[in-house]
């Protein structure tokens, strides 16, 4: 049994304005993908239509979850979470308002979930332990790191197959960057997640990815079969690289 991803012809878009313009691409079980392109291309948008947030005016959006496919299209959000898919959103979108420790079991809602809130609740604390530090502190007076470390482990509450991170890295210093990914590839490994990670940074992004895609105005333009394609490819050059 397997847990993957597949996307195909897919074109959304707010209103009369087009967005993604016929996407395909693909997460197999077990794989770290990624997709690199700079803001205001098209990869939030993409990740919310996943969702089930942004609904796609054409297209095919497919989940394989222990080894049963299922058409996401049309399907609502919470929907699509209770198959076992979740989004860790750019921006954290905490509830500032609530302790860390609310933040995390609101997490748990997902009906599979429940019965393991006490595992995961542990397992988010053992990996982060400045969360377990400060459990009862309110999310919002947290720095940017932290908040960032309870927006992925908020997520894993879910207890999810497939993961999607949109721009992690976003609004933290560079040494929170390379913490923060790092603790992505840990969590996938330890959860044995499927990931889709949404990223503008190039260097920090191919540290863990299996393979990628660049999308640009919306398109694919180009698909990395590994993370030496992508590192070599003379468009990532120029888009990240200034060469």
């Amino acid at each position: 049994m397997g847990n993957s991803l597949r996307v195909e012809g897919l074109c959304a878009g707010y209103g009369a304005v087009q967005v993604l313009d016929r996407i395909s691409l693909a997460v197999n079980d077990g794989e770290t993908v990624t997709l690199l392109g700079t803001n205001g291309n098209g990869k939030s948008t993409l990740m919310k239509c996943i969702m089930g947030i942004v609904p796609p005016s054409s297209g095919v959006i497919r989940a394989t979850i222990d080894g049963v496919e299922h058409d996401l299209a049309g399907r609502a959000p919470e929907q699509i979470v209770d198959l076992g898919i979740a989004l860790v959103p750019e921006g954290r979108r905490l509830f500032p308002r609530l302790t860390v420790e609310e933040n995390l079991l609101l997490g748990a809602y997902r009906r599979s979930a429940r019965a393991a809130i006490a595992r995961n609740l542990a397992f988010c604390f053992a990996t982060f332990p400045r969360l377990a530090e400060r459990r009862r502190q309110l999310a919002g007076s947290m720095s940017g790191g932290e908040q960032q470390m309870l927006t992925l482990a908020r997520a894993l509450m879910t207890a999810p197959k497939i993961l999607l991170i949109d721009e992690p890295s976003v609004g933290l210093a560079p040494i929170l960057v390379i913490h923060t990914i790092d603790k992505i590839r840990e969590l996938k490994e330890s959860y044995r997640l499927t990931v889709l990670m949404a990223e503008q940074n190039f260097n920090q992004a191919i540290r863990i990815a299996d393979r990628g895609y660049v999308i640009v105005h919306g398109r694919i333009e180009y698909e990395g079969r590994s993370r030496e394609d992508l590192a070599n490819n003379e468009l990532i050059h120029k888009l990240y690289m200034g060469l």
